[in-house]
């Protein structure tokens, strides 16, 4: 988890940085990110699916 905090804080200062200097961030579009984040989503469905199925949660 503390990865994932200093990766975004990392995120952050960059951006502001980009604001700052008034450059372009070469970051990929807003729906190409959410675009990985459904693809992060659906990969975790099925063992998910896996897990409460073998628990016997219905």
């Amino acid at each position: 988890m503390k990865a994932y905090v200093l990766s975004l804080a990392a995120g952050v200062v960059v951006g502001l940085l980009y604001s700052v200097m008034e450059v372009k961030s070469p970051a990929p579009p807003a729906v190409a990110l959410v675009g990985l984040l459904g693809m992060l989503g659906g990969e975790h469905v099925i063992p998910l699916v896996r897990t409460w199925l073998t628990s016997g949660i219905h």
